[in-house]
């Protein structure tokens, strides 16, 4: 048992509540089988009881948020334990273990649904045969006595058909804080019925934890509210923490006055007396998060009979399942996915180049649980989703100001989009050989430099990764709100390849494009704060000429953008087969764009037809479908396991005495310098919920608690052996990124509890092996050994910022910004390029020449371009190159070294 469970009965942190919970239960299994068969001697029995007695406590505390076993089952545990019936104790314990492992489905015997105790049957109906059906748990907010919530549970359960498509079970709990630690410990609540008799705090022993984040997310006092107030901000605070929810309002008053003032909070509105239609709407609400739209299409596409007169052998596993030679790939793969490949686009099927049926409604779909105005599929990675947005918003000469750490795919589009391109240096780990993000004092500055130079009109975009692949997250709204107070036109483009997730937590939320974009909509409607920007426009503004003030004053000031004039222009692309349930390349676009109708439908369309392949994988955009199904029903509860199961891991690397002497997980504080936070947690979620919904309200920059950088360079092993000759060769883990001290671990919402044990048990296995290999050391050994950690351990290679564009490539001498595909192009006539080793480049730069890259050189680790076509190379770049000891570099000929622009064609270009 985990040990703050025994000692803490109160009800403590939610992300780890669903481990306590499920351990709690595994425990009393354990106690109450120890006490049906006894040891000899009775300490050991003493003991458990103890044990049994503090965990039914824990028990009485938590249990009153989940309907399934409701607290009587605890009632009557307790009693059987105290009655020293413990056969009947451990028959309680096991049914709830399975009941709850069970969850969220229904009983089922051989292939018929059993009706539970109150369900109706209907003459006729065919039960649903072959599969679990899906259950969920209903909340109502009400302080009513026990006999009307009983009373109310049974009502509802008396609606119930045999062929409903879903069950579902109510519970009741008492009041608004109730309500809120209801959603956030029990995922299995799907929809919630506030009625107005709710009381304002909870009577159950709430932890500091818990009191924290309630304090900091509810806010005002409900007391002096009226009646309507209350139940407005209950619902309102609901749904900030759960959005995917379904809400409905049951009022015992003349409902038809409330309808239509509250349609934006409730699905609907009910009496008291219309439980038929309560149960039906819950049902439908469900469905309407369930249903699949393309993935539908495509099974039932896949059980219809067919003749094949098309492109695609292998439809309908054609040229596979009769082959003499190949029919173990239909063996392998099964025969379900050769019926589902097929080149038609009707039938029910769709077009993903011109949608009108089932995909279009499988997008529409995507943008309600992404909060996004529209979202798109892609299926060939956010590489081509990041090409399709480049594309579609910038012209030729335009000006984006980019992440220079950004992925590939960002260079590559800026150059086919003949964008003016100006990199921003995000702040460098040198100790750890990789880098942060940009600082937001960093864009604004640009940004006013191009203010300055008269050029700010001719800035049409900036691209920012977020998350960072080491797991660094911007927070977005602060800097769309401060770059439109300086440019209001401005677009943003947020790669949020590897945080896809976000959306379906609610402190990850608020860090996502989405999100914020709708969050600064609203807010440029308050009036309150279009009078908070007239006080600052005053402080900003020359009061006769209306010009700016000087720059100085804008860069230390905390700005708001014009609400008149800004224009929220967001478009987010992920990854969504990286951190959420698809297919390889399994992408989307999301926008939240005020003009995409009016500047941008056209142009999008255009160049999603340009870099859209006309025979899409249907079985990616299946898999899209349903891995959106899957993220609103089940993505609150996945990523809080993900984000607690890093946690479990840190702990572990911190306390055992092995791993520590060798590994340690980087904390906050070593990636974020303190410059970029307010807060002071080393991890803030290993402190709690409240410690990380601090943090990620007030800081700059935080990490994301599921991105795990274990540094290891007291083992005297680089990261790249590590990761293939350790990790990979000998157990099997899989990780992607590594530096030359440090390798990155990632959980994800497929994680699980055995699959962390693993790693753990390797990582001590390792500490180990290293311990023994020490002890036989020869002395001679032994200095080598301590060379190679020093190596790892001290003076790293610092990290080099971008250089600048050579002269004839630049666009003005006040701006950063270079014609990227005018030196891509350039390098394509003959003798414009050669190779030059570090040494000769060396001996160029001494002598006063320039030299400048013909191409893209990009180092694995750290995975971003080190030099672009036309940047100057300089001295720490090679410094940098030097001290590389990856065996993967793109771009960089290991016999012949770098391919730069000859002398001669530099002159003949500068004469042009």
């Amino acid at each position: 048992m985990p040990q703050n469970i025994l000692e803490n009965l109160q009800v403590g942190t939610p992300s780890s509540a669903w481990r306590f919970r499920i351990d709690t239960w595994d425990f009393l299994s354990y106690a109450a089988k120890q006490l049906v068969t006894p040891a000899p001697g009775g300490a050991a029995g003493i003991h458990l009881h103890s044990e049994i007695r503090r965990l039914l406590q824990l028990l009485e505390a938590i249990e009153p948020y989940w309907a399934f076993p409701g607290l009587q089952q605890v009632s009557d545990l307790r009693t059987k334990m105290e009655a020293g019936e413990y056969k009947d104790a451990f028959e309680i314990v096991e049914n709830v273990k399975r009941g709850i492992k069970r969850s969220p489905h229904s009983i089922e015997e051989g292939n018929a649904l059993i009706p539970e105790e109150g369900e109706q049957t209907v003459t006729g109906d065919e039960p649903s045969r072959g599969r679990l059906k899906p259950k969920f748990e209903v909340l109502v907010i009400d302080d009513c006595p026990v006999e009307e919530s009983e009373a109310l549970r049974a009502e509802m359960r008396r609606q119930r058909r045999q062929g409903d498509a879903f069950d579902y079970e109510v519970n009741v709990v008492p009041s608004f804080e109730d309500a809120l630690v209801a959603i956030l410990l029990n995922p299995d609540i799907q929809a919630c019925i506030i009625r107005p008799g709710f009381c304002t705090a909870s009577g159950h022993p709430l932890g500091p934890d818990l009191r924290q984040f309630l304090a900091a997310f509810a806010g005002e006092d409900l007391d002096p509210l009226r009646p309507i107030q209350r139940i407005l901000m209950l619902a309102d605070k609901l749904a900030g923490l759960r959005p995917e929810l379904d809400l409905y309002l049951v009022a015992g008053v003349a409902i038809e006055k409330l309808a239509g003032s509250l349609t934006r909070r409730f699905r609907r509105i009910f009496l008291r007396a219309d439980s038929l239609e309560l149960h039906l709407s819950l049902l439908r609400g469900i469905n309407d998060r369930y249903e699949t739209p393309f993935f539908t299409a495509l099974q039932s596409h896949s059980r219809k009979p067919a003749g094949v007169f098309h492109a695609l052998p292998l439809s309908r596993g054609g040229s596979v399942v009769n082959s003499k030679w190949i029919s173990d790939m239909g063996e392998f793969y099964g025969l379900n996915l050769f019926l589902a490949e097929t080149s038609a686009t009707s039938g029910g099927l769709d077009s993903l180049l011109d949608p009108h049926g089932s995909i279009k409604e499988a997008q529409t779909l995507a943008a309600r649980a992404f909060g996004a105005q529209k979202s798109f599929f892609v299926t060939n990675g956010t590489s081509t989703a990041n090409k399709i947005v480049h594309q579609s918003i910038v012209k030729p000469g335009d000006v984006v100001l980019v992440d220079r750490n950004c992925h590939k795919s960002h260079h590559y589009a800026l150059m086919l989009a003949g964008a003016r391109v100006a990199y921003l240096d995000s702040y460098p780990l040198d100790e750890y050989s990789f880098y942060g993000a940009v600082p937001l004092s960093s864009i604004k500055k640009m940004l006013l430099d191009y203010r300055r130079a008269g050029r700010l009109d001719q800035v049409k975009m900036i691209a920012l990764t977020n998350c960072t692949f080491d797991g660094i997250v911007y927070d977005v709204e602060r800097v769309m709100s401060e770059c439109l107070a300086i440019k209001p036109d401005l677009v943003f483009l947020w790669d949020e390849a590897w945080f896809a997730f976000a959306g379906f937590h609610p402190v990850y939320r608020r860090r996502t494009a989405m999100t914020s974009a709708r969050k600064l909509e609203a807010m440029f409607r308050d009036p309150g704060y279009a009078a908070r920007y007239e006080q600052q426009r005053t402080d900003l503004f020359d009061p006769e000429t209306h010009a700016p003030i000087n720059d100085d004053l804008w860069l230390t000031t905390r700005l708001i953008p014009d609400p008149q004039q800004a224009r929220l222009r967001v478009y987010a692309t992920q990854s969504t087969h990286k951190t959420l349930t698809s297919l390889r390349q399994g992408s989307m676009i999301h926008v939240y764009d005020q003009d995409f109708s009016r500047l941008n439908e056209e142009a999008f369309r255009e160049a999603y037809m340009t870099h859209t392949s006309t025979s899409p994988n249907y079985q990616i955009l299946a898999s899209l479908d349903i891995g959106r199904r899957q993220a609103e029903f089940e993505g609150f509860e996945l990523v809080q396991k993900q984000a607690d199961l890093a946690i479990s891991i840190t702990e572990a690397v911190s306390q055992h005495r092995l791993l520590k002497k060798y590994f340690r997980i980087l904390s906050t504080a070593e990636l974020v310098p303190g410059q970029y936070r307010e807060t002071s947690y080393e991890n803030p979620l290993r402190e709690g919920l409240a410690a990380m919904d601090e943090a990620w309200r007030r800081d700059e920059f935080v990490v994301d608690p599921s991105r795990l950088t274990l540094y290891i360079g007291l083992t005297g092993i680089d990261g790249d052996t590590f990761k293939h000759t350790h990790l990979m060769d000998r157990f099997g883990i899989q990780i992607n990124k590594t530096s030359r001290n440090s390798v990155l671990f990632m959980t994800n919402i497929g994680t699980s509890r055995s699959s962390v044990a693993y790693l753990i048990e390797v990582l001590v296995k390792l500490a180990e092996a290293l311990e023994e290999e020490q002890r036989a050391l020869s002395p001679r050994a032994t200095e080598a050994r301590a060379s190679r950690v020093l190596r790892l351990t001290t003076a790293p290679p610092a990290l080099p910022d971008f250089s600048h564009f050579a002269e004839r490539y630049r666009c003005h001498p006040e701006t950063p910004d270079g014609d990227l595909r005018a030196a891509y192009f350039d390098t394509y006539e003959t003798g414009a390029t050669e190779y030059l080793s570090a040494t000769d480049i060396g001996q160029r730069l001494e002598a006063g020449e320039e030299v400048i890259s013909a191409g893209f050189v990009t180092p694995y680790p750290p995975g971003f371009p080190i030099l672009v076509p036309g940047q100057t190379i300089t001295p720490g770049i090679l410094d940098f190159m030097s001290a590389l000891d990856t065996r993967e570099i793109h771009g960089y000929d290991h016999e012949f070294g770098f391919r730069v622009m000859t002398p001669e064609s530099a002159k003949n270009l500068t004469e042009d």
